[in-house]
């Protein structure tokens, strides 16, 4: 086998390391703006469901309400604890090294695929995962979502020689590209398209980045890095904060369902 097929099949490192204070502040319209996607799995009761990247476990809790036997996986700890915490059943696990055969009727991932920079391999494992006929329903960043948010982080980063390579940890594709992906894996489409979702951010920009940007704004420390937060956010004003200070970030997410053949 050669070196570059083993690198192929070789989980990434994780890049992205959360709070779950920050998240559950900045982070909380990922489980408010669920309901399209949570309406596509249509959770059953009895049925076993996987809620692949479930975070701090706050769509798993829905899941169990609706009176299926869901499991949450997800590579942080500290969301994991949390998860626990609200009495759900979580396990660490890398979604790109998924370890389960013929155990769900459904695999459920909403804002968590686009964090797996692998899909062939994460596809894969979900495939082993679902019975026959089971589901995969998601919803994750499409092709141009958060394009304005990363150039500017691009370009701030370049004048304070920043690593552009931290800029976006992301696999955002298209529907063509992903639709491909899911085919090639063993699966057919039923559902697959790009929402363009302008997503009002309570908190405001300065909260998204430093949750969502970590990976990049780790890079510099304090005082810096919250010099270079400031910065990336003034150069977002005219295009993402409208007249009453009120931020909108550039979201495009890609949603769909897929089954699982013979």
């Amino acid at each position: 086998m050669s070196r570059d097929t083993l690198l192929d099949t070789a989980p990434p490192k994780p890049v992205q390391r959360w709070s779950a204070s920050d998240y559950a502040r900045n982070g909380r319209f990922v489980q408010e703006l669920a309901g399209p996607v949570f309406g596509m799995l249509g959770a059953k009761p009895g049925e076993r469901i996987l809620d692949l990247g479930c975070g701090d476990g706050a769509l798993t809790a829905e899941i169990k309400a609706s009176g299926a036997d869901v499991l949450g996986v997800d590579l942080s700890d500290e969301l994991l604890a949390v998860a626990r915490m609200k009495g759900l059943t979580v396990r660490k696990v890398d979604g790109h090294a998924l370890d389960f055969v013929s155990e769900f009727d459904a695999v459920f991932s909403n804002a968590a695929l686009h964090w797996m920079r692998k899909p062939h391999l994460v596809i894969a494992g979900v495939h082993r995962a679902l019975r026959v006929r089971g589901r995969f329903v998601g919803e994750l960043g499409g092709h141009g979502n958060v394009a304005a948010i990363a150039t500017a982080m691009r370009a701030v980063g370049a004048r304070c020689d920043g690593d552009p390579a931290l800029v976006a940890p992301w696999f955002f594709p298209t529907v063509e590209e992903y639709g491909r992906l899911l085919t090639e894996g063993g699966f057919t489409v039923r559902e697959i398209e790009l929402v363009p979702r302008p997503t009002l951010l309570k908190t405001g920009i300065e909260g998204w980045l430093r949750t969502f940007g970590r990976s990049f704004f780790d890079q510099f420390p304090e005082p810096e890095r919250t010099d270079v937060v400031g910065e990336v956010a003034e150069l977002l004003r005219p295009s993402l904060c409208d007249a009453k200070g009120t931020w909108t970030a550039d979201h495009i997410r890609l949603r769909f369902a897929a089954e699982r053949g013979a």
